[in-house]
């Protein structure tokens, strides 16, 4: 299992070792390059709170209920324990939500005086120097990339510049900040932070709709995802890592720190799920920006964009970087970025359509996103049985996908459906027609009665659990599908294996997959429940939970029978998937209250 918890504010991300050491942190934003990086290299930086003679089993992490405050106690082999509190600050002020580029720390002794070492080596990105260390009264200032890192502290700088350690009778304070330093007192600034942080997430989650099942499994899962939206421009992030290997000592490492518009699709659905709509809004602002701005996009989307609506590329290897447990390479941008992934289209569709069926969205019924829901809808009836590089991103052998042809009916079946309420007036094609020739392409890739990968590949694909969430009008087809994919693709045939699924068995440009898709269990469990069988699926989401490592986070991948995570951590769809899974399971709280 990755050993991490998560913090951050929708500006800035950190990831926190179970013994208390920051590893992973990219400023000025997410997708920069990293300041902590001993995630994938152990000279790659970090800041650590280091006791002596720790004892590993009496340590424990731990998020403060129902928000993204990390709590981490070590305790050493004579029984003294210590407790860090780490966060970055996030509430209400002036009106408007105050998120810094910053993050603190709070260290107190718990029992005893522990010894400890405190240690900063952050990096300047990815040419993996050390960043040279300037001393102030009560900080140290990091200057690199034309701006500076602050380190502000209550404890001896002598003693963190020079590693040293110390008992620890009282409590230390920290606040990493990126530009402005911090003016007021630390201690009293820290300890008002934290309180109106905590606040915040509490409030949030209350605002939050749960499901009957599952309830803190989804609201970790809720704020955690919540943590993958990047707010200043309305980007939503597929992870918050880059090059976690798919497979160990293999070259399946990605750079995912981008906005997938697939993936962005997909966390709204959940959103919406969780009552919360913000995200959407933001999402909207994003992608509207996209269509207008890249005159590409009037003839054809890109899968992916930078936080800045560019695209990541050039994809680049960072060949001076050991890789996590050896596995290289570590890479930077996406290639994926060039290619034709025509399912996109129909998930866009669908990200529009609430504003035409659910009365509380009136006010986003404009001429922009009406032509823009026309020209997707027209993207879509384009793309009917064309080839693609299809979800998974293959990038050799492009082929006719069912997923992207299941997608497109999506996508036409609801444009059809809010053109009776009177919208889409002037489409200059008939929507109904399309859809019936979309769904005439899904229904021909079916063998069996289940759909495969496509009409000149008999392979299953987890992908296609979605025919059933998606109410493809076929449900002799939808559990055909379900079925096959449960009986082709398990990892394993008893026991919690029997919870996992591979995405398919078939040869990419890599091999074969080799560990389970961890969302692949939830779409499975949501498609059964879909179904009516309710508690097969519970069964299987209750099994996939095992997949969640010690403060609830989801990879992307897994492998059940060593109990690893693997992929890019945290993973969001993952944490949609099991958002989904739990509401579709949940009976209503009105027969449980």
């Amino acid at each position: 299992m990755y050993d991490y918890g998560l913090i951050g504010n929708c500006q800035v991300s950190a990831l926190i070792s179970k013994l208390g050491s920051i590893d992973w942190l990219c400023l000025p934003r997410p997708d920069s390059e990293p300041v902590f990086g001993k995630l994938l290299d152990p000279l790659g930086g970090s800041f650590s709170i280091q006791v002596a003679d720790v004892s590993n089993d009496k340590s424990r992490q731990y998020y403060l209920e129902n928000t993204n405050l990390l709590v981490t106690e070590i305790q050493s082999s004579d029984g003294s324990r210590l407790r860090i509190t780490d966060f970055c600050p996030r509430f209400e002020q002036y009106g408007r939500l105050y998120r810094p580029m910053s993050l603190f720390r709070v260290v107190e002794p718990l029992s005893g005086s522990p010894t400890v070492k405190v240690s900063c080596t952050p990096v300047t990105g990815w040419n993996k120097e050390s960043a040279k260390s300037l001393r102030g009264s009560s900080h140290l200032r990091f200057d690199f990339r034309e701006d500076s890192l602050r380190l502000t502290t209550n404890m001896p700088l002598t003693y963190l510049c020079e590693e040293t350690p110390f008992p620890l009778k009282e409590k230390l304070y920290f606040a990493l900040t990126w530009g402005a330093g911090v003016e007021e007192d630390l201690v009293q600034l820290t300890e008002r932070f934290l309180q109106l942080t905590q606040s915040y997430w509490r409030t949030w989650v209350k605002h939050c709709s749960i499901p009957s099942l599952f309830q803190a499994e989804t609201i970790r899962s809720a704020l955690a995802l919540k943590l993958h939206c990047y707010e200043d421009t309305g980007a939503i992030l597929a992870a918050l890592t880059t090059s976690l290997p798919e497979e160990v000592g293999h070259t399946r490492n990605w750079d995912y720190r981008y906005c997938w518009l697939r993936d962005a699709h997909f966390v709204l659905s959940a959103f919406h799920n969780l009552g919360h709509f913000e995200e959407m809004e933001g999402f909207l602002k994003f992608f509207l920006g996209i269509a207008q701005k890249h005159e590409a996009s009037k003839d054809r989307l890109a899968p992916v964009y930078t936080l800045s609506q560019g695209l990541p590329l050039p994809e680049a290897e960072q060949l001076n970087w050991q890789g996590y447990l050896s596995s290289s390479p570590v890479r930077t941008h996406n290639q994926a970025a060039e290619h034709v992934q025509n399912d996109v289209y129909g998930e866009m569709v669908l990200t529009l359509a609430p504003i035409y069926f659910d009365e509380r969205f009136f006010h986003l019924r404009d001429k922009d996103h009406e032509d823009l829901l026309a020209h997707l809808a027209k993207l879509c009836e384009r793309s009917i049985s064309k080839p693609d590089a299809g979800l998974w991103e293959v990038r050799n052998g492009w082929q006719e996908h069912t997923f992207t042809n299941l997608m497109c009916w999506a996508g036409l079946d609801r444009a059809a459906r809010i053109q009776d309420g009177h919208f889409l007036k002037d489409i200059a094609f008939d929507l109904g027609s399309a859809r019936d020739r979309a769904l005439k392409a899904v229904e021909q890739s079916a063998k069996d009665q289940s759909l495969r990968n496509g009409p000149t590949d008999s392979s299953f694909d987890s992908s296609l659990a979605l025919s059933a969430i998606l109410r493809l009008p076929r449900d002799e087809i939808n559990l055909a599908t379900v079925k096959g994919i449960q009986k082709s693709l398990a990892l394993g045939t008893q026991g919690a294996e029997s919870s996992f699924f591979y995405r398919y068995l078939r040869k990419d440009d890599f091999g074969k997959p080799g560990s389970a898709f961890v969302i692949c269990s939830f779409w499975i469990a949501q498609s059964l429940a879909r179904l009516g069988l309710k508690q097969e699926a519970r069964q299987i989401l209750e099994g996939a939970l095992g997949a969640s490592n010690h403060v609830g986070l989801l990879s992307e991948h897994y492998l059940p029978s060593s109990r690893m995570q693997l992929g890019n951590f945290p993973q969001a769809y993952s944490h949609v998937g099991l958002i989904n899974a739990a509401f579709a399971v949940s009976p209503p709280w009105s027969e449980v209250l």
